[in-house]
């Protein structure tokens, strides 16, 4: 049913725009083409942690998605794999004081030393004096998303997500992007050469008009929390997605938003009446690669075949 409904979107962003709809203007802030159907994935920072960064760089990569929301780790972390390698290790094996005392950190059953995030300081201190030059001499208004794309600019390395992202103009939006070694950076920055300034305001600007100003709108949100409801909200904005598939393995009982059922983003106009949502009750790190190959990928490959 999940693979249904993204050959729906998929479908509808393939239909030609109407007359009336390639006449209008295109105002959506970031200036990405219109088409006939707007894609937000979202998706948690284990993802980018996991081997499933791979399937999301194929995504971004072959710009076969629109807007992506994430938290703050989705984003640093996909920085720190560009500069120093990740570990398997196990969920059990390694206890916590153990790994303490060797200077490592476990992400479930990964682990990454405290290197990476030296490398990771070193790496983008500069950059955040060049941002807070730009803003100070040129007035630059920086958000979350502008961040976020100037840091895919300045990785340059083709194994980064948010390198296509930036290369792609996919808008990649994360309203919490302090939780996480990026705002440990921006703690530090503050003291060392204070001043760089992040607007919230204007990026829940851009993100709602991702929503606001499509034809049709899917939603592939893959885990929970935040970075959830940020893409269901900016769809409220318009009285709700045409297409919706979660993946999560959150429960209703705990009333959280997580676990909310797609029927409930129904009842408060985040998903439509007539729309035919799929909640998928199960492991992302399983899940999701098996559904972008059964739908993007193969869509993406007879594509190429076709011309």
């Amino acid at each position: 049913m999940a693979i249904e409904e993204i050959e729906r979107m998929i479908d509808c962003k393939r239909q030609p725009l109407s007359k009336a709809d390639q006449e209008c203007p295109n105002l959506n802030p970031v200036g990405r083409e219109k088409t006939n159907c707007t894609i937000f994935l979202g998706y948690t920072s284990n993802l980018i942690s996991s081997g499933v960064r791979d399937t999301i760089r194929f995504l971004a990569k072959n710009n076969l998605v629109d807007c992506i929301v994430t938290t703050a780790g989705g984003i640093e972390e996909d920085f720190v794999k560009c500069l120093a390698p990740t570990y398997l290790g196990d969920f059990n094996k390694f206890p916590g004081q153990m790994l303490r005392d060797r200077g490592i950190n476990r992400i479930g059953n990964l682990l990454v030393p405290n290197d990476n995030y030296c490398y990771f300081e070193e790496w983008i201190m500069p950059i955040f004096d060049k941002m807070l030059k730009e803003q100070n001499e040129e007035g630059t208004v920086w958000t979350p998303s502008k961040v976020i794309a100037r840091l895919g600019h300045e990785i340059d390395n083709p194994d980064s997500v948010y390198y296509w992202c930036a290369k792609n103009n996919i808008p990649v939006f994360s309203p919490a992007l302090t939780d996480g070694s990026i705002g440990d950076m921006l703690f530090f920055h503050s003291i060392k050469n204070p001043g760089l300034k992040i607007d919230l305001v204007e990026d829940i600007r851009r993100m709602n008009f991702q929503a606001l100003y499509a034809i049709n709108t899917g939603m592939i949100i893959v885990g929970g929390g935040l970075m959830k409801h940020h893409i269901c909200n900016a769809n409220l904005m318009r009285n709700g997605a045409n297409f919706s598939v979660f993946i999560n393995t959150a429960q209703e009982f705990d009333g959280s938003d997580s676990g909310a059922r797609p029927d409930e983003a129904i009842s408060w106009g985040k998903i439509r009446k007539d729309a035919k949502p799929v909640k998928v009750y199960g492991e992302a790190t399983l899940i999701l690669p098996l559904l972008v190959a059964e739908t993007f990928y193969k869509s993406h490959e007879n594509t190429k075949n076709t011309k």
